[in-house]
């Protein structure tokens, strides 16, 4: 597996650790990638008793992108506590776009990397 594809997979993984963490059960995501840029869209439920850590989420995703640290640390994603903030952030400073769409029963996430 090629390097930028990994760091792919690793986000995914990431996202779905924290669904799983906030009471998600009905999790789908997909890459597609067009050239240098690579659209990872995920979507998920979570139980509403957790809609407090979506808007940390939200925060976290739509960090600025940081090549340096994500050349640095981007191995650890995946590496800690389910939802802990660091790894969100970590995630943000990977990609080059965040489109959060936070519904009533359901999130719909589109996060867009140039490699």
């Amino acid at each position: 597996m090629l390097h930028e594809e990994k760091k792919l997979a690793k986000i995914v993984e990431e996202l779905t650790v924290f669904f799983f963490g906030i009471g998600g059960n009905d999790m789908s995501s997909s890459i597609k990638r067009v050239g240098q840029t690579a659209i990872i869209s995920f979507k998920s439920n979570y139980d509403t008793n957790f809609s407090c850590k979506l808007e940390s989420m939200k925060e976290c995703l739509e960090g600025q992108r940081n090549d340096g640290m994500e050349d640095i640390y981007w191995e650890l994603v995946g590496t800690g506590d389910p939802g802990e903030s660091s790894q969100l952030l970590l995630i943000g400073m990977m990609v080059d776009e965040t489109i959060i769409e936070i519904q009533e029963d359901y999130v719909l996430i589109q996060l867009v990397k140039h490699m």
